[in-house]
């Protein structure tokens, strides 16, 4: 089943927050942890973005009270919105360079003690070429200036009834100073310091935190490249003049211009003049978009050679974009089921490395009978475990992947459904709107015995002017192309995937299915050669009496035969199911290259045909248009909304296709293939270092400047690795 949609549950709010202090995986789990202890309280922490997706209990809990438990856990939190994301970059971006900056201070002071070392190696011992006493002078700052970070978020982790990257480097780097500013106040001269390992181990890592900070920078590119696109000011029309604003002051009904070449300010109805749109930022499709009075323009489209004048109907959060980004931030944020396991060994990680690192000491101590070795081992241990790896490898896959899915114009829910897709061995479709384009149009008026075919569509057009049914839409839309005066309908009534019937000028009228008509009673064969050429039939019954048919025709997509054969080649069976009769159904199966379909299914049917094809445990697909389809894609493990722009389907569906084209259905399987693809890669990377790391280290094979460095790149490696993700691309075959 689908999981739950925070937009379903009326009862609860939800909040964005920006994290700050986090430095590996157990502190996001233990902000999550604290956060989910309060009555409820639902969180998931994205240690890659560092935020906080709440659910929350009104009544129960406010913003405040979750702020306050973020930071009585030892970090920093505030509340995260579209209008705070200028601020939030701001803030990192002063901590990136406060922290670079001390990193060049650590490396001007490790540097004299990092070229010691190379001396040291080059003769072949352990001799000083720098007095000890300059040793402690230019290794002490590193230790308790520039590494006073991790003495903060280590006793912070502690106080929290957990540990995390920090206390493994702080324990170590102090066990190693600690251990040679003893030697030196006591002028031991036959034991060696290790001041070069305390000072290099902390660089190293302030390091590896740094390129780290630039590489996660990256992950959220395709979000703010999204964001960026909307430019600041608009021109709107007051009293009379035409003056430019910033477009954060605009309101809905405001009118604002749009010249030859620029990006529209806000989401707005196109009131006078005609142009063109790109709107491949939305939907991934490169061709422009007829723009005409009536039409609809989203915020940050790009206009093409025409002078648009516009109303404002979306404006600030409430714009298409604003919902985009709001959308991918949340699947962001979300865990797939993948993570649990790197999750379980994160939660234990420290406390096992710490009770490894004092074996590893009393072990070499008690064996091998020399502290100072037993001292060293148990140091490299300490340092060369990494957490931080094992907490980015799910979630950084995740926010490149789906950033990615955006400009393509697929836009995942949840890491779940993402996870899910790559599993899809069935998809199950709709026939109208997802195969078909969605616009059926009256082709053949047949009538049967006496009266005209003018009479039977007045009648027709008249009664379906109840409905909002597209092929009840299309009988009007012919009346009116024919001049035909409709009458108001009364007393009308709607059976669910079978017809109307109700009272046109004084006549009872039944509009309907042909198999909704033969239960009555009424059939002709004239109907059957209409539905073999593809046309979906209805019935006119008037008093009794059957009139004749009309046949409606709902071209197929012209990308849709190449999308299902795409689809095959994945290895994913595609399942049509529509409420049309058996010989339509067929034409339009044959047609698309489908060959398992259901025809003459009424739509509370269509989930349990659903549920039939999960029965053997296969994973199954579900694409539709969000609504009308909505039993049917709650019944899906993954559904697809085809419906651009539409806020409803956006909210219904697990992903959303910003383009109607059943080829955004493959994007996304292939999407989710190679996210998965990636976050497998490297939660083996991290875990199979972390499994060889410790290891050596435990056995005297890693000196800890070297286990340091490797912690420090180990988190690099999994990040830029989750960033080559950004090389995926849409098949365009």
């Amino acid at each position: 089943m689908n999981a739950p949609h925070d937009a379903l549950d009326s009862s609860h709010d939800t909040v964005e927050l920006a994290l700050g202090g986090m430095t590996c995986a157990t502190c996001a789990g233990r902000i999550e942890k604290q956060l989910n202890k309060l009555p409820g309280v639902e969180a998931v922490v994205n240690l890659a973005a560092e935020r906080a997706h709440v659910r929350y209990l009104p009544g129960e809990v406010d913003v405040g009270r979750l702020i306050a438990t973020v930071v009585k856990t030892g970090f920093t939190a505030d509340v995260s919105t579209i209008d705070t994301r200028a601020d939030e970059k701001a803030k990192k971006l002063a901590i990136y360079r406060d922290e670079l900056r001390r990193f060049w201070i650590a490396a001007a002071l490790t540097l004299p003690l990092v070229a010691q070392m190379a001396f040291m190696f080059g003769a072949g011992g352990h001799d000083d070429v720098i007095p000890r006493w300059l040793q402690l002078l230019l290794a002490t700052p590193v230790q308790f200036w520039i590494g006073w970070r991790f003495y903060v978020g280590g006793f912070n982790a502690i106080r929290g009834g957990a540990g995390n990257m920090d206390v493994l480097v702080a324990l170590g780097t102090s066990m190693a100073w600690a251990y040679s500013f003893v030697v030196t106040l006591w002028n031991l001269h036959h034991q060696h310091v290790y001041f070069e390992a305390s000072a290099t181990v902390i660089t190293l890592v302030l390091l590896g935190k740094i390129l780290e900070a630039r590489a996660k920078a990256k992950t959220s590119a395709a979000i703010e490249a999204l964001a960026k696109l909307q430019p600041q000011t608009a021109r709107i029309e007051r009293d009379g003049q035409l003056v430019d604003v910033p477009v954060a002051t605009l309101i809905p009904g405001d009118v604002f211009i749009v010249r030859a070449g620029e990006a529209m300010p806000v989401d707005g109805e196109v009131i006078e003049g005609a142009s063109s749109a790109s709107e491949s930022m939305l939907t991934g499709e490169s061709l422009p978009v007829p723009k005409a009075p009536s039409d609809k323009v989203f915020a940050a489209t790009i206009n093409g050679d025409g002078l648009l004048r516009c109303r404002a109907t979306g404006v600030g959060s409430h714009t298409l974009l604003a919902g985009i980004i709001r959308l991918v931030e949340q699947a962001q944020g979300s865990k797939a089921p993948v993570q649990r396991l790197a999750d379980r060994v994160a939660a234990i990680f420290v406390p096992v490395v710490v009770a490894i690192a004092l074996l590893t000491f009393v072990a070499w101590w008690a064996l091998a009978g020399d502290f100072t070795q037993a001292l060293v081992n148990a140091v490299a241990v300490l340092v060369i475990a990494c957490p931080c790896a094992l907490g980015l490898a799910t979630p950084t896959a995740i926010m490149v992947g789906t950033g990615q899915g955006a400009r393509a114009g697929v836009l995942i829910r949840n890491a779940v459904a993402l996870e899910l897709a790559e599993k899809l061995k069935v998809l199950v479709v709709d026939k109208t709107g997802t195969l078909t384009e969605g616009r059926p149009a009256v082709t053949d008026v047949v009538k049967v015995g006496a009266g005209d075919t003018a009479t039977l569509m007045q009648l027709a057009a008249s009664l379906e002017q109840g409905s909002t049914h597209p092929l009840a839409a299309a009988i009007v839309a012919r009346a009116k192309v024919d001049g035909l005066a409709l009458a108001a309908p009364q007393n009308v009534a709607t059976t669910a995937g079978r017809g109307l019937q109700g009272e046109v000028e004084g006549r009872r009228v039944l509009v309907g299915s042909v198999s909704w008509s033969k239960e009555q009673g009424w059939f002709s064969p004239a109907s059957d050669a209409l539905a073999q050429a593809g046309r979906s039939v209805v019935a006119v019954v008037a008093d009794d009496v059957l009139l004749g048919f009309i046949g409606i025709a709902d071209p197929l997509r012209t990308t849709s035969r190449a999308a299902v054969a795409r689809l095959n080649r994945l290895g994913i069976e595609v399942v049509m199911l529509t409420g049309d009769n058996a010989d339509t159904a067929r034409a339009i199966a044959h047609e698309a290259g489908i060959g398992h379909f259901e025809a003459e299914v009424l739509p509370g049917d269509k989930a349990a045909a659903v549920q039939n094809l999960k029965r053997d445990g296969t994973l199954v697909g579900m694409a539709g248009d969000g609504i009308n389809d909505a039993p049917a894609l709650a019944a899906a493990d993954v559904s697809f909304a085809m419906a651009a722009g539409s806020d409803v389907a956006m909210q219904a569906a697990d992903i959303t296709l910003m383009r109607d084209d059943l080829n955004g259905v493959a994007d996304a399987i292939s999407l989710s293939r190679a996210t998965l693809a990636k976050i497998r890669q490297n939660l083996f990377f991290a875990f199979i270092y972390n499994v060889l790391g410790i290891p050596l280290a435990a056995l005297g094979m890693l000196n800890p400047v070297i286990a340091g460095a490797a912690m420090a790149m180990s988190s690099v490696s999994v990040v830029s690795n989750s960033l080559l993700l950004r090389n995926w691309k849409p098949d365009k075959d």
